[in-house]
């Protein structure tokens, strides 16, 4: 979890467990079979990321023995809704190009291997700005397990060069996570709160998060990442009372079209309308033929 706030977090103890616990720990341990630990290697193998960068053609994808991509902007949209807004506002087929994405395995998700996707499938897509190459843009619907953040981080962030980088995320979570001391009954929802690195020097396009709020997930992962390696980063998380993709959460993130991040990106915004209408008609066609 990421809140930047200072506080002092206690490491674990052992004090207070006493002899027989450990020994029957220790005897749990020793009494693994080969079966086991067979089902413990496949369970592992299954929930490992694997990332795939699918350059054009002449263009080496990334790997151990090539330079790590350039990146001067990464923007990281988690969830549908968030993954939404770029989609309306942002993406055009025209002027974005697929070049990676990331296939994953828990017990909330799969992903597929098709880059054709609908708003609610889980997925998590890679677009590069044709006309600046430097520009990376991550969609990521599906759901990223804590045991999974880690590998996510090393095997995206490892193969994108880090100076120079500047990354902004953006995300959503139930306006009942928001703590403050008053009722959350009477929060003009959705509202946008941000939370940013030490080394994040541009303004930003709404109040910062609050004592004693944290932000959770892969979120939090990425910003974390971000602070140790000293990369200048800022996370704006959408408050919504709405689980499901909506319009009215999506517009929410509309303040961020202005940041210097995105301002050169945004598509005309009458056909940004138009794209965000069609993107919910599909979903809500989508969803009533699985009803």
């Amino acid at each position: 979890m990421a809140t930047f706030f200072g506080e002092v977090v206690a490491a674990p103890s052992r004090a207070g467990v006493d002899d027989e616990e450990e020994e029957e720990a220790a005897g749990q341990a020793l009494e693994e079979t080969p079966e086991d630990r067979e089902i413990r290697r496949r369970v592992e193998e299954k929930r490992e990321v694997a990332v795939r960068w699918a350059l054009p053609a002449g263009e080496a994808a990334p790997g151990a023995a090539a330079e790590p991509l350039r990146c001067s902007r990464f923007v990281v949209a988690v969830g549908h809704n968030a993954a939404a807004f770029l989609s309306s506002f942002i993406l055009d087929s025209v002027c974005w190009e697929v070049v990676g994405a990331v296939k994953l395995w828990n017990e909330w998700c799969r992903t597929s291997n098709t880059t054709n996707v609908l708003p609610t499938d889980s997925f998590c897509l890679f677009y590069r700005l044709i006309s600046d190459p430097t520009v990376l843009l991550c969609q990521c619907s599906c759901y990223v397990a804590e045991d999974q953040q880690f590998q996510w981080l090393e095997k995206v962030f490892g193969h994108i060069q880090k100076e120079g980088l500047q990354v902004t995320i953006l995300s959503t979570c139930p306006v009942a996570d928001y703590k403050t001391q008053e009722s959350t009954l009477t929060l003009p929802s959705p509202f946008l709160k941000a939370l940013k690195t030490k080394e994040f020097k541009e303004q930003v396009c709404c109040p910062l998060l609050e004592q004693p709020n944290i932000v959770r997930d892969l979120p939090a992962a990425v910003l974390s990442y971000c602070q140790v390696w000293q990369i200048p980063a800022v996370l704006y998380q959408c408050y919504t009372d709405v689980i499901k993709l909506d319009t009215v959460t999506i517009e929410a993130f509309k303040p961020l079209l202005s940041s210097e991040t995105l301002k050169n990106l945004v598509k005309d915004v009458s056909e940004s309308t138009k794209s965000l209408k069609k993107l919910l008609t599909t979903n809500e066609t989508h969803n009533n033929i699985y009803i």
